[in-house]
C-alpha cells in the first residue's frame, strides 16, 4: 500500500466513529473548549477527550490549553468539504431509495397488491 493509500485508510479510520464526526460539526463555528464540546454533544468529558485525542492524532483537529481549559479547533477545513461530500452522497443514496420504493408501490398497485401499502 503507498503513503496516500495509507493516509486515506487512516483518515477513514479516524472518521468512522459518529461521534468524532459530530465532534467535527460541533467545532465548524471554529475553536469550542472540550466542555462546551461536552455540553452541545451531552458527552463526558473523559469520553470526549478520548474521542478529540484520536482526531489529534491524525491531525484533524487542533489543541490549545489556556489555563485550565482545552480548546479544539479544525486543523484543515478540507475535512468540513469531505464531510459535505459524504453528506451529499448520502442524500443522493436516499433519493434513489425513495425512488426505487416509489416505483416499487406503483408496480404492486398496477399487479393489484396492497402489500406496500
Amino acid at each position: 500500500m503507498s503513503n496516500i493509500e495509507n493516509f486515506k485508510v487512516e483518515l477513514f479510520k479516524a472518521l468512522s466513529h459518529g461521534h468524532r464526526i459530530s465532534i467535527i460539526n460541533t467545532l465548524r463555528d471554529g475553536e469550542r473548549s472540550v466542555a462546551h464540546i461536552c455540553e452541545i454533544l451531552n458527552i463526558e468529558s473523559s469520553y470526549a477527550s478520548q474521542q478529540l485525542s484520536i482526531l489529534k492524532n491524525k491531525n484533524i483537529v487542533s489543541r490549545r490549553k489556556e489555563g485550565s481549559q482545552v480548546f479544539y479547533s479544525i486543523k484543515d477545513e478540507g475535512i468540513l468539504s469531505l464531510l459535505d461530500i459524504a453528506r451529499s452522497i448520502f442524500d443522493n443514496h436516499i433519493t434513489d431509495l425513495k425512488s426505487t420504493i416509489k416505483e416499487v408501490k406503483k408496480k404492486s398497485k398496477e399487479e393489484g397488491s396492497n402489500y406496500y401499502d
